[in-house]
């Protein structure tokens, strides 16, 4: 996969020590951290290197974005693996975590479109997924926009978090790459 993604008016890229702190105010803003809740918490810096590690093993994994005219980081739009099992796994899904400051720009959808493309034609994935709580209705306005369908049949327990836990139900879209295709 690409070290680097282009849209527009962002760059998507490979992670840099000069993202940790960025990345580290992100991950402290609640607002944004509302609907991304972990089973397994880990540290921002864990998770930075977690991503360099999947883009050595994997060739995938979250870029860093940031806006190409200022350099101004915007937060952390890719590809992962599901980690989990789900009537729906063995996945890839797409996702996002930007800045506050950077939501109701497009910049979401514009990355998130940018690492679709990547995994359809680069990686010549047949499907691309992406998972939310229901209850985060901005996410899911991305995923319509990307041209993502949504079915209830697919509503799952995410099977990390326990019983209980009210963000443990889940909501499931889904993108084929003849879907992509028609789309583009």
């Amino acid at each position: 996969m690409l070290a680097q993604l282009q849209s527009r008016r962002l760059i998507l890229r490979h992670w840099e020590d000069r993202d940790r702190v960025p990345y580290a105010e992100l991950t402290t803003d609640t607002v944004v951290m509302e609907f991304l809740s972990s089973a397994r918490p880990e540290t921002p810096d864990q998770w930075i290197d977690k991503q360099r590690a999947r883009f050595a093993n994997d060739g995938f994994a979250y870029w860093a974005v940031e806006v190409r005219d200022t350099g101004q980081f915007v937060g952390a739009v890719g590809l992962s693996r599901t980690n989990y099992e789900a009537h729906f796994t063995p996945a890839i899904g797409v996702g996002w975590r930007l800045c506050r400051q950077y939501w109701g720009l497009g910049y979401a959808t514009e990355a998130a479109a940018a690492a679709l493309r990547s995994g359809f034609e680069e990686l010549r994935l047949e499907e691309i997924v992406a998972v939310t709580v229901p209850a985060n209705i901005r996410s899911q306005q991305v995923m319509r926009r990307l041209g993502m369908t949504y079915s209830a049949a697919d509503d799952f327990d995410h099977p990390r978090l326990p019983k209980g836990d009210p963000m443990r139900r889940h909501v499931l879209f889904r993108l084929s790459r003849q879907n992509w295709l028609r789309q583009t």
